[in-house]
């Protein structure tokens, strides 16, 4: 696997997967029993956005660096940039840290809550593994976080949150992939909350599995939110992104409804950007 998220870190996919992750994490926080949170692709938990490869591609520019310097933000993209500048912005002002997944969960932990972080590649898993230095809360797998959905669920805990954010270097591939462990998951894990990202280049590859999550996965509701900036025409470029959420909390529809339009519009560099908030199944 070539894939190294330093090159996008913090760019308008990033933001609107954070944004609902967030948003996530305090819906298990508002019940007092204790929650697992579990990520299948980890990464290294903290970029540098001064470094070469997010300096090459500039992504974060157009995504959390938008996000900073906007004003009269909805509640939760206020909650969002807070915890960005409190990790990421120096004493004079300049964004040069980008927290990962880990990290933004790790921050809303509790003193009972857990995280199991799963990375395959040995430098990202070290790296992710310093910047959790000494948090017995989490816990970093070295090893595929798909056959870790296999080996780790259930977890000690009955609530929790699983992130499947795979690199999708072959698209149609890595929803089967998906599919594969998300059954077997669900079985031994039915009441998490299980949310998918996926980018949208072509729609046409992205319909099979909506197809299937509309039909296969038991008894768990679905509902998928989406962020596009461009049509879903062209497989040369990344469009948007969505999220697949399995069980999702009472009225998360609602929540991404506070905030996920407005965000299109502040990272939309034209009239074409557009968002969904869809059930599949209910």
């Amino acid at each position: 696997m070539n894939y190294r998220h330093a090159f996008h870190a913090g760019n308008f996919a990033d933001v609107f997967k954070h944004v609902a992750l967030l948003g996530l994490l305090d819906a298990l926080r508002a019940k007092p029993a204790p929650f697992c949170y579990v990520d299948t692709h980890a990464g290294r938990g903290a970029y540098d956005l001064r470094g070469e490869s997010a300096q090459r591609t500039g992504e974060y520019r157009d995504g959390v660096a938008r996000i900073l310097q906007a004003g009269d933000l909805p509640p939760a993209l206020t909650d969002y940039a807070e915890r960005i500048r409190a990790f990421g912005v120096d004493a004079d002002g300049s964004l040069v840290r980008y927290p990962g997944s880990p990290l933004l969960a790790r921050d809303r932990l509790r003193a009972d809550d857990r995280a199991m972080l799963c990375e395959l590649q040995g430098e990202e898993a070290t790296a992710l593994r310093a910047a959790l230095h000494g948090d017995t809360r989490c816990a970093v797998h070295e090893r595929d976080g798909y056959a870790a959905l296999k080996a780790l669920l259930p977890p000690a805990q009955k609530r929790g949150l699983v992130l499947i954010d795979p690199p999708f270097e072959a698209q149609g591939a890595e929803f089967e992939t998906i599919a594969q462990a998300l059954t077997p998951a669900l079985a031994r894990w039915p009441n998490a909350i299980y949310a998918i990202w996926y980018p949208i280049k072509l729609r046409e590859t992205i319909t099979p599995f909506h197809r299937w999550l509309g039909s296969e996965v038991g008894k768990a509701d679905v509902l998928v939110t989406e962020l596009l900036l461009h049509p879903d025409n062209t497989p040369l470029r990344l469009n948007g992104s969505g999220l697949a959420i399995l069980n999702p909390p009472w009225q998360f529809d609602v929540h991404l409804g506070g905030w996920l339009p407005s965000l299109a519009r502040l990272l939309s560099n034209g009239p074409e950007a557009t968002s969904r908030i869809d059930w599949l199944r209910r």
